[in-house]
């Protein structure tokens, strides 16, 4: 019965979601070419309530995640391995379009992105050379917040 309700707040969240544009920011996407790593996910309201990520597993297990983007062909890889949290490790396709979004599908093994029909649309904020933040709007009591997750470059 809990995986059915959530089912359904899910679909409401992404029902509510607009089709990105396809139109790329290739600036955007060299300057995160490389391997990442999130040093931190925040939100208000933290410490009492927990927020689902990417419907893999609880954001504080992406902190310490390992993430790779290619740039040219818009590839990618990302895994937890956090104690306490599932292991989980995944080929992404993602791009960041003009408008600066980050449009991401998370992969099975051998399975093509034009297979996968639902991803998830972040912004991207404050992008330098070391550091960015992607920052996921949900809705949480009737009220919007933002997840904001923090890469550092790893390499």
């Amino acid at each position: 019965m809990k995986k059915i309700v959530m089912f359904f707040l899910l679909l409401g969240l992404c029902a509510c979601k607009s089709n990105p544009t396809t139109s790329l920011d290739k600036k955007a996407e060299v300057a995160i070419k490389g391997t990442w790593e999130i040093t931190s996910v925040s939100y208000p309201g933290s410490d009492v309530i927990s927020v689902n990520s990417f419907e893999i597993a609880d954001s504080k297990c992406f902190i310490g995640s390992n993430w790779k983007f290619v740039s040219n062909n818009n590839t990618g890889t990302m895994a937890i391995q956090k104690r306490d949290c599932p292991s989980f490790s995944s080929p992404i396709t993602w791009y960041i379009n003009k408008e600066g979004n980050f449009v991401m599908k998370v992969l099975n093994a051998g399975e093509k992105a034009k297979r996968v029909r639902e991803g998830y649309v972040l912004r991207v904020a404050n992008q330098t050379a070391t550091s960015f933040q992607l920052v996921d709007r949900i809705v949480v009591g009737g009220s919007s917040a933002d997840v904001v997750y923090q890469f550092v470059r790893v390499n």
